[in-house]
Parts: C-alpha cells; sequence; structure tokens
C-alpha cells in the first residue's frame, strides 16, 4: 500500500479500494486453507468465481483481479514469491455501457432548483454551475481550494487521479455564481479557517457522500428521472461539448483521462444522438 501511495501517486479511494480487494482475496484464500503467499492460479480463478456468484459486477470483478495482478507482479518483483499465480489468470471482460447524461433542459431544470437566497443554496448552485461548466470529477470538485482558482482568465486548477495537476477552463455563469458565493454566502458558513472552497453548514469541507444526497434531491426536485450523480453531469458536460464540435483531445485534456480510448466512449454518444435523430425525423427512416 506504501508503494501504491508513494510511488504510483493512487488517490485515497482508490487505495481503499485496492485494500479491501486484497483483504477479501486473503480471507477467500484462508478458507481454502493457504496463505497469500501459497496461493495458486486455481485459487484465484475459485476467487473470481466466488465474486460472480455472489452477484459482485463485471466492473468490481474487474478492478478486484487488476488489484491482486498488482499485488502478485509487486510481491514477485520484491522476491517474495518465486512464481506469479496471477499470470495464468483471464481478466474479466467489462462489458463497456454508454454513459448517461441528460438532455439541455434537465441541466436548466437542475441548475435553477438551489434557492439561491440562502447560503447553502448559493453554495449548491455555485457547485452545480462549476460541475456541468468543468466536467471535474466530484473528488476534485470537493477538493478545489479558494486558491485553485483564476478569475482573471477563467480557469481552475485541480488534482485528478494519480494526483496530477490540471488546468479546466470555466464559462461566465460558473465564474459569476462562485464569486457570488465566495462574496456573500462562504463568509455565512466559515466557522474557523478553512481554505477548502465550498463548505458544509457546520462550516467543514464538503464531502462526497453529501454532495451525492445533494445532487439527488435536487434531481427530484427538478422532476428528472434519470437517477442523478455527480459522474451524470461530468458525462452531460463532455457530451454536450462534443456534441457542438469540441475535438476530442481538448475534451480528454479537461477531463484528465491519461488514455483517449477513455473519452472515445463520448463519440458513441454522440453517434447515438444522431442515429435517433435521424430515425425520428427522416421521412423515409422508419420502416412502413
Amino acid at each position: 500500500m506504501n508503494y501504491l501511495e508513494v510511488e504510483r501517486g493512487l488517490a485515497p479511494n482508490t487505495l481503499a479500494a485496492y485494500r479491501s480487494d486484497i483483504n477479501r482475496l486473503e480471507v477467500f484464500v484462508e478458507s481454502r486453507g493457504c496463505s497469500l503467499k501459497e496461493c495458486k492460479a486455481s485459487d484465484i480463478r475459485a476467487y473470481l468465481r466466488d465474486l460472480h456468484r455472489h452477484g459482485i459486477s463485471i466492473r468490481s470483478v474487474s478492478r478486484a483481479t487488476s488489484a491482486m495482478r498488482g499485488f502478485y507482479r509487486f510481491a514477485s518483483l520484491e522476491g517474495y514469491i518465486k512464481t506469479d499465480p496471477s499470470e495464468e489468470v483471464d481478466s474479466a471482460k467489462i462489458i463497456q455501457k454508454l454513459p448517461v447524461y441528460l438532455r439541455m433542459e434537465e441541466v436548466d431544470r437542475l441548475l435553477s432548483a438551489p434557492d439561491v437566497s440562502t447560503p447553502e443554496g448559493a453554495r449548491d448552485k455555485a457547485m452545480l454551475e462549476l460541475l456541468y461548466a468543468t466536467g471535474v470529477r466530484v473528488s476534485e470538485l470537493v477538493s478545489l481550494s479558494v486558491n485553485d482558482f483564476n478569475f482573471d482568465v477563467g480557469y481552475l486548477v485541480c488534482k485528478g487521479k494519480g494526483r496530477k495537476e490540471r488546468v479546466v477552463p470555466y464559462g461566465r455563469s460558473a465564474k459569476k455564481w462562485i464569486e457570488c458565493y465566495l462574496q456573500d454566502s462562504r463568509p455565512l458558513l466559515a466557522r474557523k479557517h478553512e481554505n477548502t472552497l465550498f463548505l458544509s453548514r457546520l462550516g467543514r469541507a464538503m464531502s462526497r457522500q453529501r454532495f451525492f444526497q445533494i445532487i439527488r434531491r435536487y434531481g427530484k426536485n427538478a422532476a428528472i428521472r434519470t437517477p442523478l450523480s455527480p459522474h451524470v453531469i461530468r458525462h452531460s458536460f463532455a457530451t454536450h461539448l462534443l456534441e457542438r464540435g469540441a475535438d476530442l483531445r481538448s475534451l480528454q485534456l479537461m477531463l484528465g483521462h491519461s488514455n483517449i480510448g477513455t473519452t472515445q466512449i463520448y463519440t458513441h454518444v454522440s453517434r447515438e444522438r444522431l442515429r435517433k435523430v435521424y430515425d425520428q425525423h427522416h421521412p423515409r427512416a422508419r420502416k412502413p
């Protein structure tokens, strides 16, 4: 875990997930009468089958496989084991689903949902506007500090996965509501010296879990049927940019994807939407 944190620079949430995966593997192999050091490929295959039997999603099984492979690769390189049992195990294949995103009118309803006459409502409005304006991850959003913004030029600096910094622009609407929040509402929420930008009612840094609850409540109030999460807003940001002519490379940089293949999923979303528009409106598209 020290290696993953210090040398690989993995985020705290990723570290926690990997630790959980390795602990679960250890419990399973011990139930079969062996240790992690004595584990064989057959034990690992049995472990992965057990995950499937317990209804663990393909994506979670894939992550567990990745954690297991990384663990045994490290153990092999460091000389703790002579052979790597994970080399004989196939990876779980993930069926890639298209990202869920909101229509523009749904985004407008969501952004209009907070009551900006209250400090909490003004904060929520600023968070939603900034989330849609930048497409940052929720962990990046709640980690932003007051010093991460350049209000003159209109960009912020955030730390993404692997602690990599990136510069993300934002527009006039987000700038307006962030400045309103900083001037009128944040001083009312602050209880002590706290450099984090978005504060809870108690004056502490906003948590990921709390913002999940907030965004779902506003989605319900705005009569949005799509189950809302911060990632749906991130998908909406990317899809709407691409539909309006943004190039894939710029989108990759703004989203903080290390691999452009991850960004390319949004081209499939755009094509699917074009197909629906064509089928709906072209007089000869549908069967008679």
